[in-house]
């Protein structure tokens, strides 16, 4: 025979300031906890968009990311050649590329923070189909010209339409802004290959990385294939959103642990706090519980009794730190990424998965704080609880 439903809710409302305390340290939990998801997400998310599944990423074989590669004009022009890569009006569709990092202060602090800067040609922009110019023009060739990502500009100072940047001993103007979608390319400043090599020093003609658009997806397989085939060539290919997906796990897998550990802490807090509120309602209720039990209700209806009002506060809590959290969505932020040494903003995303999670997390806390006593109340001898009566 079951409890009804209605009588765990009374005795909810009956101790309303302790099962306040137990609701507030659970919704703390939950939101510290989607919080940390969303960052990591949102992280992944600005990296792994940053590619195509259509494009193929070139770099000199064993180089680790795309600074210590380096592409020769001879390999480039075996990679333009491939019939695997996709032609368009002006020729194939290869974006030779060049990575370089300077040097520029963020609004917030005034501090000096590492901005990646990319040399490429206009080319690049049907190559990396998901960049737009939203503000101003793409810059010309041979001209000291930048286009700067939308979350740069919003990072950092001097980066407005017509400002001047001095990098690497040249002045270079602002001339465009793009929206790269939120990826990684936001917080870049896109410049003319051929003036940002002798700038920073480095040979003309040599680029890091080159980045194809190939017929379709499934041709991958057919170009890496020739790529590594070919005596000529010293670089190896692999699919872009790959590449972006490995240079986001260290920094996702760190947040998303240190993110666990606090939540578990704060988790722990919480089933003390849910523990003490649940034994205070069985010591509150010792009578009670000895007339259901003479009344007929077993021990079972007892502990499902219980239970189900402990997961019910947790229910509570877990909903309100889930709606707690979500103004946070899309909320841009910053960090260094280790890939590039470079100050990369990304946007933190909360999805339905994580507030699933979120709201898991909750009802398992209700489950450890409220199986205990529920147990203890199904174990309380009927005839010491009924002498009092």
């Amino acid at each position: 025979m079951a409890l009804p439903i209605l009588y765990n809710i009374e005795s909810v409302r009956a101790r309303w300031k302790t099962t306040i305390v137990a609701i507030l340290g659970i919704a703390g939990t939950v939101g510290v906890f989607i919080a940390m998801l969303a960052l990591a997400r949102g992280f992944q998310a600005a990296l792994v968009t940053s590619g195509s599944p259509r494009n193929a990423m070139l770099r000199r074989a064993g180089a680790t990311m795309e600074m210590d590669s380096a592409i020769t004009l001879e390999e480039l022009r075996i990679i333009e050649d491939a019939p695997e890569v996709a032609r368009g009006p002006a020729g194939p569709l290869a974006s030779p590329e060049v990575v370089v990092v300077a040097a520029l202060p963020l609004k917030k602090s005034g501090t000096d923070a590492n901005v990646q800067v990319r040399g490429l040609t206009p080319r690049a922009l049907e190559v990396h189909d998901n960049v737009r110019v939203v503000e101003g023009r793409f810059f010309q060739p041979g001209l000291f010209e930048l286009v700067v990502g939308r979350n740069a500009t919003n990072s950092y100072s001097g980066l407005a339409l017509g400002d001047v940047v001095k990098l690497g001993g040249s002045s270079w103007t602002v001339v465009g802004i793009f929206d790269a979608g939120g990826s990684a390319f936001d917080s870049e400043l896109w410049a003319d290959a051929d003036l940002l090599n002798p700038t920073y020093q480095r040979p003309r003609g040599v680029s890091q990385t080159v980045v194809v658009r190939l017929q379709s997806e499934n041709s991958l397989e057919a170009f890496k294939a020739r790529m590594e085939g070919d005596p000529r060539m010293h670089a190896r290919a692999e699919r872009e959103t790959e590449y972006y997906a490995r240079a986001s796990q260290a920094m996702t897998g760190l947040i998303t642990v240190l993110g666990s550990m606090v939540a578990v802490v704060m988790g722990i807090g919480a089933v003390f706090a849910a523990l003490n509120t649940m034994y205070s309602a069985v010591a509150e209720r010792t009578r009670e519980i000895a007339t259901l039990r003479a009344l007929g209700f077993g021990g079972v209806s007892i502990v499902v009794s219980f239970l189900f009002e402990a997961v019910f506060i947790a229910a509570v809590g877990g909903i309100i730190g889930c709606v707690a959290v979500l103004p946070i969505n899309g909320l841009t932020t910053g960090t260094l990424n280790w890939q590039t040494f470079s100050h990369l903003a990304f946007a933190f995303r909360i999805t339905p998965l994580l507030l699933a999670f979120g709201l898991g997390f909750a009802l398992l806390m209700g489950v450890a704080g409220g199986l205990p006593p529920a147990v203890r109340a199904a174990r309380l001898p009927v005839t010491v609880a009924l002498r009092d009566l």
